[in-house]
């Protein structure tokens, strides 16, 4: 198959998928048309299992509905899912702080708070691009506020709390990528010297602190200056994390003007994360590793999560269309040929989430609090607009 049949047939099967399988399962299943907003906790089947509403789902549901929309097709009933899910937002996931909820119940009751600001940040993007698919400048005002609030949330001592008391000193790659992206989704939008300032400190801290080459790894926890924590937590590498930032920083290299320092950077983690993280026995991105190749001490380890997969496909794609060198396109291959094979569900729909290494499905549920309608459409959408774009440069 030349490359040019390849990518045709990736880009129909993406928007294929999204309109015929994807968000129909979702809107169906998961849409509350009651109290406004989305459920994830659903079985094979779509039945309900859990009313409980994952709070950084309503933001990532929202945010995929106008993310299809605005790049696969206009549908207007994406759109009105957005908005019914915004509103739930609005109306019942901030406390009188600004913070907000980790889980709530149907009708929007508290339920649960955490330490972190993941919900936050699914809510911000979720609001800038709602704002790209309306034309509506408040929402975009809305992401901005949401996004500055998240920041002085984690530069503020005292509003949350620490993950290890002060006897250890560590920060975590987590919130340093996220905020990458969510900076990047708003800048698409409004701008705001805060969003090149937080892309900044991001770069900063992945290239000095969280990048180590004595192991060809970034890690996923650190000291305060980057220094190496030489037990489990600290040897710890999650491929599908790092592979996730990589595509993160080839979208901030592509809006500067393809800064090949950024393009550099991206692309060593992403060469180093799938050395580590591709499994020569079974095919397909596995879970966590050790930097000294010890044994990981996650339960699920060895297992294959659906959101890795959808990760590597997009990075890429990224990046054979930024190096165009064949090598990104034969992973790709690799690694969509490995999913589709062994993710989606042909009695069903939608996809299985958790398998075990050799590819077996560990449990059939289509959601819970956190999975649902958000890395897969996602991966759908950007792999769609990528086959797109390396087409008209072919």
């Amino acid at each position: 198959m030349d490359t040019r049949t390849y990518l045709n047939y990736w880009a129909e099967l993406y928007k294929t998928d999204m309109l015929t399988n994807i968000m129909p399962f979702w809107l169906r299943y998961g849409v509350d048309k009651e109290h406004g907003g989305i459920y994830t906790c659903v079985a094979r089947n779509g039945e309900l299992m859990d009313s409980t509403k994952s709070v950084w789902f309503q933001g990532r549901f929202a945010f995929t509905c106008c993310y299809a929309y605005n790049n696969i097709e206009a549908r207007p009933e994406w759109l009105e899912a957005a908005k019914s899910t915004l509103d739930f937002i609005e109306e019942h996931c901030f406390d009188r702080n600004g913070r907000m909820y980790f889980e709530v119940a149907a009708d929007g009751t508290p339920l649960r708070m955490r330490r972190y600001v993941f919900s936050e940040s699914f809510a911000a993007i979720a609001m800038a691009e709602y704002a790209i698919a309306t034309g509506d400048k408040s929402y975009a005002e809305k992401a901005l506020k949401i996004f500055k609030d998240m920041r002085r949330f984690l530069q503020t001592p005292g509003i949350l709390e620490p993950k290890y008391l002060p006897t250890v000193q560590a920060q975590g790659h987590s919130i340093t990528m996220i905020l990458i992206n969510v900076a990047s989704r708003i800048k698409k939008v409004i701008d705001d010297p805060e969003l090149d300032e937080q892309i900044d400190t991001s770069l900063h801290a992945l290239k000095n602190y969280f990048i180590h080459p004595e192991f060809k790894a970034l890690l996923e926890t650190v000291g305060p200056k980057g220094e190496f924590i030489d037990t489990i937590n600290g040897r710890t590498i999650n491929p599908g994390h790092c592979i996730e930032t990589a595509w993160f920083l080839l979208d901030v290299a592509m809006d500067r003007n393809q800064d090949k320092d950024i393009i550099d950077l991206a692309l060593t983690i992403f060469n180093w994360s799938w050395e580590w993280g591709w499994d020569p026995q079974y095919g397909g991105i596995i879970n966590f590793r050790d930097c000294k190749n010890l044994p990981p001490q996650d339960y699920s380890q060895d297992m294959k999560f659906w959101w890795p997969q959808t990760e590597a496909i997009i990075a890429s794609l990224y990046a054979y269309k930024i190096t165009k060198d064949p090598k990104y396109l034969q992973k790709h291959r690799q690694i969509s040929e490995w999913t589709y094979a062994h993710f989606p569900d042909p009695q069903y729909g939608e996809w299985f989430g958790y398998l075990h290494r050799d590819g077996s499905v560990a449990q059939p549920a289509k959601g819970n609090l956190f999975k649902g309608p958000f890395h897969i459409p996602r991966m759908m959408t950007k792999g769609y607009t990528l086959c797109k774009e390396i087409l008209t440069e072919l």
